[in-house]
């Protein structure tokens, strides 16, 4: 085997590994949401598939005709590449949410491709030694290599690939080539073999391509679903991988679905004066929140921070959405410095991935840049799940108590009880919050929310964390229920 053939096949298939190991997420996040936890099960399973193939390559090299192998490793990467998707989606649904379902799934889905297209390397390096004297440069040339070609397979993917293709379609071309590519090596000795396997990697990789997987919308971030309420013909439930995100209704756009939402409204209208608003959100979701307050506060003025561009097209072509709110594309961390300093009545915190906030917006930092772009009256609402111990929820009550002179927190008795949990409601003002008129008005409305402050809230938060830049370990905190 040529030097140029030989490095091009441990770039290519090196390169394929992190190909596989981006796309990962994307396929497993119907399932288990997209959090650490799963990125960490993630790398540990792909570096163990990695482990498993240098090991297992480097022993057959040694026991067999090396120069035989490299053609079978790439057609059967490529093969199982191409089940991958199905393999997940035929385990995902009966597993709950936890690490141990986590490293399962990944396992099933990604260990064997990794481990079969790395043991390429360690073949590779057996076929091009050729004396003792050069093992150094030769392992550390083919080292370099395959690392330059997990590199490009990286950036390829993260940067490109993800932006202009659905998940399948990539898995099954990626599939198909290492198919192909395999299938060439082996043709000098079966040409007829040859022809039959890129045939079935083109009828498996062609299934695949055209399989539409769980998801309805599949965005840069998401695994996007519209549900029509079956009691509701006009209402619309946005459902990001696991979560039931946003809820609106096309003929209503006064109807508020979602408890924490009615709660929100309840405090808006309480606290805040009556008329138009200067309104801030970070998270754009289903823009439920855009279309109520310009149709119960005609005038006002919206900007949402989203970060994720197809749910603006979402929104426009089946929730409703027409443009009642100016939308920033970004990551509202960075977007937010865009804001003028308090020019805002209200922030509304409702980003999500998966069921928790990203951490990067809980820190104490990031609470003390939205308070900036409020002005002296303003309030912030952030919405946050979570069960069990509820660490998290106490944490980002913590956080607030250690920006702002005056934080409440509304939901259910039995959740402040830490009897069971879901969505709270936190607030957040430099003034004053009648926790006590904010109630008796979710009572108006039919709630059962309990708010509570001062006293009460110091006893709810106890030990509670404060999150910030360098320690906000929030997908770990959370209790999903």
């Amino acid at each position: 085997m040529s030097q140029p053939l030989a490095r091009t096949l441990v770039f290519f298939t090196s390169a394929a590994v992190l190909v596989i190991e981006i796309l990962a997420g994307r396929l497993l996040a119907p399932y288990l949401g997209v959090s650490l936890e799963v990125f960490t099960g993630i790398i540990g399973v792909i570096l163990a598939g990695i482990s498993l193939g240098a090991w297992l390559g480097g022993r057959a090299a040694d026991r067999m005709d090396p120069s035989r192998l490299p053609g079978p490793l790439m057609v059967a990467g490529g093969v199982t590449a191409i089940l991958s998707p199905p393999i997940i989606d035929f385990f995902g649904p009966s597993l709950g949410i936890n690490p141990l379902s986590i490293v399962f799934l990944a396992s099933v889905g990604f260990v064997v491709p990794a481990a079969l297209l790395t043991a390429v390397t360690p073949v590779i390096v057996k076929i091009r030694l050729s004396s003792l004297d050069e093992t150094g440069s030769v392992v550390g040339d083919y080292s370099a290599i395959g690392t330059a070609g997990a590199i490009a397979g990286t950036f390829l993917t993260g940067f490109f690939l993800i932006a202009a293709f659905p998940t399948r379609p990539i898995i099954a071309g990626l599939g198909f080539l290492l198919v192909v590519s395999g299938a060439l090596l082996m043709a000098g000795r079966n040409r007829w073999l040859s022809v039959a396997v890129i045939a079935i990697g083109a009828g498996a990789g062609a299934l695949l391509a055209m399989e539409d997987g769980p998801c309805q919308f599949e965005t840069t971030y998401h695994c996007a679903d519209v549900q029509v309420d079956a009691q509701r013909s006009s209402g619309r439930t946005l459902i990001l991988d696991l979560g039931h995100n946003s809820y609106v209704d096309l003929e209503d756009p006064t109807y508020l679905d979602f408890r924490y939402a009615r709660v929100m409204a309840d405090v808006i209208d309480t606290v805040l004066p009556s008329g138009p608003l200067d309104v801030l959100s970070v998270g754009g979701g289903g823009f439920t929140f855009p279309i109520y307050l310009d149709a119960v506060r005609p005038g006002t003025e919206h900007v949402v921070l989203e970060i994720d561009g197809e749910l603006l097209s979402i929104g426009r072509q089946e929730l409703g959405f027409e443009d009642q709110a100016t939308v920033v594309i970004a990551d509202a961390r960075q977007s937010i410095t865009g804001v003028p300093d308090g020019s805002v009545d209200l922030v509304i915190g409702d980003a999500f991935s998966g069921l928790t906030v990203p951490w990067h917006l809980t820190t104490k930092e990031f609470v003390s840049i939205v308070d900036s772009k409020m002005d002296s009256g303003g309030i912030y609402l952030i919405n946050v799940i979570d069960y069990g111990d509820l660490d998290f929820a106490r944490a980002t009550a913590r956080t607030f108590l250690e920006v702002f002179d005056h934080v409440a927190v509304f939901a259910p008795p039995s959740y402040l009880a830490g009897n069971s949990g879901g969505n709270f409601v936190v607030a957040g003002s430099r003034s004053d919050i009648d926790t006590a008129a904010v109630v008796a008005r979710i009572r108006t409305s039919g709630g059962v929310e309990d708010g509570i402050e001062d006293v009460e809230l110091e006893s709810f938060v106890g030990d509670g964390v404060v999150l910030r830049d360098d320690f906000a370990p929030v997908d770990q905190m959370i209790d999903r229920g």
